[in-house]
């Protein structure tokens, strides 16, 4: 991901102009990197280091999203949606 795409990202993502590391700007950035690191994986099938960091992603993406529906359901269910994720 280049700084320009990332940059992006944490715009859209983020709760006020100095925020860049808040569970909603971290979920959308792992997403992110899973969706290239899924692209990846559809080239090289048996990359199999690529698919443990994978596979890790998912699980801190999970931590991260159960702490915010745990801290605050009403900006957990409004980032789910924007990232069209299912609950």
């Amino acid at each position: 991901m280049d700084k320009e795409k990332k940059g992006a990202i944490i715009g859209d993502y983020r709760r006020d102009s100095k925020d860049t590391g808040s569970s909603e700007v971290q979920v959308a950035l792992i997403t992110e990197r899973m969706k290239e690191l899924a692209q990846h994986l559809g080239k090289n099938r048996k990359d199999f280091h690529s698919q443990r960091g994978l596979l890790q992603l998912i699980g801190q993406r999970r931590s991260l999203l159960a702490y915010l529906a745990k801290k605050n359901r009403r900006r957990y269910l409004a980032l789910i949606e924007k990232l069209g994720l299912k609950k």
